[in-house]
């Protein structure tokens, strides 16, 4: 029954968070469109460069990781991961490419088209991401059991400063 209800939540989620992604989308359609304008600030514009490069960092990350650390089958896609990766990016935040989704779509959008609509659309869609972070968290305790629980306690989900100084203060003692 968890399973049937994990698998429901997870299609509500992921088919809000799509078409939220995709209204907020830094190539915005309400702005292509001429349907809203928005304010160009220079600063901002860059600062949103900048953003969306570190989060499209962070989305690829599986991708490099989970064949090289996850003890993925050759041929196989990224998700078959066997293994609980918890080096690299892994060891600062458990989910990184989500974290590169918010970076690279909402913050992105907020910074490059600075309107009240991006403001509201970008926190509600923060909110999606980080309710799919605590369903995907059941599913991982679920495939990785106690590891992963003791997992979530020494690396945060999504607070990349939290994971970092974590780590620091780990690496000194």
């Amino acid at each position: 029954m968890l399973n049937k209800k994990i698998n429901i939540e997870n299609i509500l989620w992921n088919t809000l968070l799509t078409i939220w992604a995709i209204v907020c989308f830094p190539i915005n359609p309400l702005v292509l469109f001429g349907l809203l304008e928005t304010a160009f600030y220079p600063v901002a514009y860059i600062a949103g460069w900048i953003f969306w490069g570190i989060g499209m960092g962070l989305v690829m990350s599986p991708i490099i990781m989970f064949p090289r650390r996850g003890g993925v089958k050759k041929g196989r896609s990224f998700v078959h991961t066997t293994k609980l990766v918890d080096t690299g990016i892994y060891a600062i935040v458990r989910h990184p490419q989500y974290l590169g989704g918010i970076l690279s779509i909402f913050i992105t959008t907020m910074l490059w088209y600075p309107h009240w609509l991006f403001i509201v659309l970008g926190i509600g869609g923060i909110f999606i991401i980080y309710m799919g972070c605590k369903e995907e968290d059941q599913r991982l305790v679920q495939k990785f059991g106690d590891a992963y629980k003791i997992y979530m306690k020494r690396v945060p989900g999504l607070n990349i400063i939290t994971g970092i100084l974590r780590l620091n203060k780990h690496r000194n003692t």
